[in-house]
């Protein structure tokens, strides 16, 4: 057995699909960012059943557990000491993933490799929290420069209760790259097999990381973001939530974690997807917050409700169709690249000096693209206004509306659920452009003087590795500092 594994896992943005995805019925677009959450699992030289769980960037975030072994199966339980006091989703991580290695091996096998214990550091890169203070700190303006000059897995100076998060599913990227490196670490699947899209063992990462998000959370959600953490970015169409209604209602008796786990019955999909070559995902932490299930349970009363629950389907079909616009245009703008590159960049180097409503002439691929994105913000904001939702509030659209009319901006809108917690932008591009000509520096200029709130730009692009992966220590810069005990 290797005496450390690590696996990183990969943030999210719902581009397209915001509460439809809730609906089996209706494909999500989903994209997986360059920043990424890691698990390094290491023996350790301490007692035997002990695992320590350790996250290095915050303070009073450590937790000890003893695992004991009974006729119950493997019991993974919070010693009194921890000084980070309860944390539910490492706890259930533990617990379900060590007794699915059980029903895959043995007992025996999770003792024999508890010999020592385990040191387990989970650290999340620093486009998951908000980096306002550290750039004030630092006296540095709230550019992308800027937050390339703070350590990377930086201290957050806080307790992880107090952190503010920027949205971008650091649960589920945590709870993925746990699982994934728990299930790897104990041998329960392969390397090999994890490697791949296709593979079963990263099939079983995912069910089993599904599964562990769900009961954390208490309710069976849509998974998209712990799908795009496993397998990157997609068109997602989630699971029928009655696969895990055995283990939802506790039942636990042995081989059920293994047999619900590798059900066929799991029934998402997801295609892969990327944004079209040359562009770039933009996203900003805006200084506010929004409470995501008091919106999505207000949605989807509204949407239930006899007297508007006709209007509601006519608007989500709308919108729907709008989402796999989106979709198939992606598409074809990444193979118009492959078929004539040349043809391709001139076309996007031009685009890059004006706003995308004098586009048609120039590209109409490109114009659509940025027409479909504003149709579906202003189709959610329609189901905002009705459901009585602020899906896109006015300060956002205020924020969007000046961020999208610079040159060389496609287009973007509010992730997921919406609210006041952050932007997402798509922004030509193309390689050796001055740094005046830059989208980005267009972008970051509105919003450096935008005065309505706060917009920190995040670090994040698209991910090019496809969702989790196994690294090295070394491989990746700060991570080795990170874990580190002092």
């Amino acid at each position: 057995m290797s005496t450390t594994t690590i696996v990183s896992a990969p943030g999210k943005v719902l581009a397209a699909g915001g509460y439809l995805v809730l609906d089996q019925q209706y494909p999500g677009v989903v994209i997986s960012t360059s920043s990424r959450f890691y698990t390094v699992i290491q023996a350790s030289s301490g007692s035997a059943n002990q695992i320590v769980v350790r996250s290095p960037q915050f303070n009073q975030a450590e937790w000890k557990y003893t695992v004991t072994y009974d006729a119950a199966g493997i019991q993974v339980n919070p010693q009194e000491d921890s000084v980070g006091g309860k944390n539910k989703f490492v706890h259930l991580a533990l617990q379900h993933t060590l007794n699915l290695v059980s029903e895959i091996h043995s007992v025996a096998q999770v003792q024999e490799r508890l010999t020592h214990g385990l040191d387990i550091a989970a650290v999340g890169d620093n486009d998951f929290y908000s980096q306002r203070a550290q750039l004030e700190s630092l006296g540095l303006p709230r550019t992308i420069k800027s937050l390339l000059q703070i350590t990377p897995f930086c201290h957050n100076g806080v307790k992880l209760t107090d952190v503010h998060k920027t949205g971008m599913g650091s649960s589920a990227a945590l709870i993925t790259s746990l699982v994934s490196a728990l299930l790897l670490h104990f041998a329960a699947i392969t390397e090999t097999d994890f490697a791949t899209l296709e593979g079963d063992g990263r099939r079983l990462a995912h069910n089993a990381a599904q599964f562990v998000h769900c009961l954390a959370q208490g309710k069976v959600g849509s998974g998209f973001d712990v799908s795009s953490a496993v397998f990157g970015s997609q068109i997602y169409r989630r699971f029928g939530p009655a696969v895990l209604d055995p283990l939802m209602k506790g039942d636990f008796a042995t081989g059920t974690l293994k047999s619900v786990l590798n059900s066929s019955a799991w029934d998402y999909s997801f295609r892969p997807i990327q944004l079209p070559p040359l562009t770039r995902l933009v996203l900003a932490d805006v200084e506010a917050g929004s409470d995501t299930p008091s919106l999505v349970g207000k949605v989807l009363k509204w949407r239930g409700h006899e007297d508007s629950c006709e209007i509601a389907k006519e608007l989500w079909t709308q919108i729907d169709e709008s989402n796999q616009s989106l979709a198939r245009q992606l598409d074809a703008l990444s193979q118009s690249y492959v078929e004539n590159k040349d043809a391709y960049e001139q076309t996007i180097r031009q685009l890059t000096s004006l706003p995308a409503h004098e586009w048609e002439t120039i590209s109409k691929a490109f114009y659509d693209l940025h027409q479909t994105t504003q149709q579906i913000r202003n189709l959610m904001r329609r189901m905002g206004d009705l459901a009585g939702v602020e899906i896109e509030p006015e300060q956002q659209t205020h924020l969007l509306d000046r961020s999208i009319e610079q040159a060389g901006v496609i287009g973007g809108g509010v992730p997921g659920a919406g609210g006041y917690d952050a932007i997402w932008l798509l922004i030509c591009d193309p390689a050796g452009l001055p740094d005046e000509q830059q989208p980005l520096r267009r972008v970051e200029s509105v919003w450096s003087t935008f005065d309505e709130s706060n917009v920190t730009p995040l670090l994040a692009q698209e991910s090019v590795a496809k969702g989790a992966r196994v690294v090295q220590l070394d491989e990746i810069p700060g991570l080795r500092e990170a874990v580190q005990r002092r």
